[in-house]
């Protein structure tokens, strides 16, 4: 395996493949100090981009006494990985390759040579681009399948990978502060949905265990000095996928029970007025349209009296009040008095009639122009999130908010992040400046806000803005973007003694992203990821044919604590599955009949027996998909 990145995410990756799956791991990284390497990398709270590559220049040197295992067998510093770094690293002989750098340039040119050089070879590409990626993956894919026609179709399938770290872990970083205790995992018209639920109140009693129990909370989840529970935190921490007789047995442990299991469709996003992302009711001000509508119910009505007092037909009345309206009738010389007063009453109308016209023209213009500026917070804002950065991640997690209806006010330091384009067309309002800078949180109203989510690349700018809201706010909800794990459980762990009645969240992009990077690499895909304290539940559509583990076993065998669980059967055609479990683009409506719908069902009984040609959602631990999904399969356990 290659690993080709320049942050935070290719360190994880490597350790991913190297310690779960036990592949042997190349890593090329830029040289520390070389041009384009940038400055916010960091993989420890104050490191910058010399603390990654110090950390892995023990794969070279090789680890000392009382140090970690290296990150990687085999270390390649370069500027950019091209034709010839590839060749070194044995881009020839490889399996698969990664490529993670953050320049979504530098990702493409060297896909397009590895190839080149490898046509069999697997990618998997980080992109933020998603329509570029859609057809970069297209291209890739019928390039391996010209160059090797020999190639089966499913392994052409898999041949090229297009992620984004960002994409795969804004719905967690989202749910963090919108939906309380509840997680939400969404891919492609896949929705799970779990809860936390506190400890029941009389010792040995069982709470609802819901469609499953997913997880148990670390045991000091309730001690305020209390550890948040990782992977090193030993029968301390949290427990993954565990068995009915371990819920029960865990009593005064707080539980992730599974809620819903559902099909629902491809997300469609919201029409918007010219594509300038300003609805149609925001474009004229409430007042202005009470006036239109009261000019529109005046000219009916004079419709109506003319019709019935002329005794002209209601298109003839109608049309002749229209001609009042706008004076280009003749004067009602010589007729009936009742016609003489609706003519007037219709000038009076027309007169009422222009200068609303000329209001509505000048504040549409108004707003269309406005549309291009900042906005600022609202005098009145209250139960809003604030959101600090508005970087790739940032955006997404944005676009996650507003797609829930739930008001946001952003700041950002620089003008020209990435995300300000989105935040102006989703109309959100937005601070300019440095969030360490003293009353850039409060012109965000941080005090009257409902959460804080800190997604700046910085952990120590994350951290001080958090430090700061809970001094005005102090039962304020937070969620930090933190890298390093050992410095995230003290942050936790003070926070908490400090704060025990407030909620605090630490997540680290790159674990979230690193398991489905990894999974791609051995040609699976990962639905999404649901964090559990500072642990990671996965989730993966698996086709069973093939497992010996799954084929032709009951689901009460196929289970393995701690490891996966079956949680719904896809019941879909197998001629028309896609590896994300969403419908072919065929069926979205496009003419050839009507739409496929996906079925999952969940409630199987344990004696159901896998078919070769079932395709069953399963949740993991990392460790646990590695040996399900990975290259080398685990010995299947004896029959009972």
């Amino acid at each position: 395996m290659i690993v080709c990145g320049d942050d935070g995410l290719a360190h994880r990756l490597a350790v991913e493949l190297r310690g779960v799956y036990r592949e042997t791991v190349t890593l090329v990284v830029p040289p520390a100090g070389a041009a384009g390497v940038p400055d916010n990398t960091q993989l420890t709270p104050v490191g910058r981009a010399s603390a990654l590559f110090g950390r892995m220049s023990r794969v070279v040197t090789g680890p000392s006494s009382g140090d970690r295992d290296p990150v990687a067998d085999r270390l390649i510093e370069a500027p950019a990985p091209d034709d010839d770094v590839l060749l070194r690293a044995g881009v020839e002989e490889a399996s698969a390759l990664a490529l993670v750098h953050q320049d979504d340039e530098v990702n493409i040119r060297a896909a397009l040579a590895a190839r080149r050089l490898n046509p069999r070879l697997r990618l998997v590409i980080r992109l933020y681009n998603r329509k570029l990626g859609q057809h970069l993956e297209e291209l890739l894919d019928q390039a391996a399948a010209v160059s090797a026609p020999d190639m089966d179709r499913n392994e052409v399938d898999a041949s090229t990978t297009v992620l984004s770290d960002a994409d795969t872990a804004a719905p967690a970083l989202a749910a963090t502060v919108v939906a309380g205790t509840s997680k939400v995992v969404q891919a492609d018209g896949l929705l799970l949905r779990a809860v936390e639920r506190p400890p029941a109140l009389r010792p040995g009693a069982a709470g609802d265990p819901g469609l499953c129990t997913l997880a148990l909370l670390s045991s000091t989840t309730g001690d305020p000095g209390g550890a948040d529970g990782s992977d090193s935190s030993g029968e301390a921490g949290p427990q993954l996928l565990p068995d009915e007789a371990s819920v029960r047995a865990a009593s005064g442990r707080g539980t992730v029970v599974l809620e819903a299991v559902s099909y629902r469709g491809p997300d469609l996003s919201p029409s918007r007025l010219a594509g300038r992302g300003a609805p149609l009711a925001q474009v004229f001000s409430r007042r202005l349209r009470w006036s239109l509508f009261g000019i529109f119910a005046s000219v009916l009505g004079l419709a109506v009296a003319s019709w019935l007092t002329t005794g002209d037909p209601p298109v003839h009345a109608a049309y002749l009040t229209i001609l009042d309206i706008f004076a280009i009738g003749d004067p009602a010389i010589g007729e009936p008095t009742s016609r003489q007063v609706i003519q007037m009453l219709s000038g009076l109308t027309g007169l009422l009639l222009l200068p609303v016209l000329v209001a509505a023209v000048l504040e549409g213009l108004g707003t269309f122009r406005t549309a291009a500026a900042l906005r600022r917070p609202p005098r009145g804002l209250s139960g809003h999130v604030v959101l600090l950065g508005l970087g790739k991640v940032g955006s997404r997690v944005l676009a996650r908010l507003r797609e829930l209806d739930i008001p946001v006010v952003c700041v950002e330091a620089d003008p020209e992040a990435r995300g300000i384009a989105l935040a102006r067309r989703l109309r959100v309002p937005i601070v300019i400046g440095d969030v360490t800078t003293e009353g850039v949180l409060e012109a965000a109203k941080i005090q009257r806000a409902r959460a804080l989510l800190a997604l700046t690349s910085a952990d120590i700018t994350n951290l001080e803005a958090a430090l700061y809201a809970r001094t005005v706010k102090p039962h304020l909800r937070v969620s930090m973007r933190l890298f390093d794990d050992a410095f995230a459980s003290a942050v936790f762990r003070t926070l908490r003694a400090a704060h025990p009645q407030a909620v605090t969240r630490s997540r680290s992009v790159s674990t979230l992203a690193a398991p489905a990077f990894a999974a791609a690499m051995m040609g699976r895909q990962i639905l999404g990821a649901m964090p559990v304290e500072r642990r990671v539940l996965l989730f993966a559509a698996v086709d069973v044919a093939g497992h010996p583990l799954l084929e032709g076993r009951t689901l009460g065998q196929v289970f393995r604590e701690g490891a996966w669980r079956i949680l719904a059967l896809d019941l879909a055609d197998p001629d028309e599955r896609r590896p994300d479990l969403s419908a072919p683009r065929s069926s979205y409506g496009d003419g050839d009949g009507e739409a496929r719908k996906a079925e999952l069902v969940w409630n199987l009984p344990q004696s159901y027996v896998l078919r070769p040609e079932d395709r069953v959602v399963i949740a993991g631990t990392r460790q646990g998909l590695a040996d399900l999904l990975g290259r080398q399969q685990p010995r299947v356990p004896a029959e009972p």
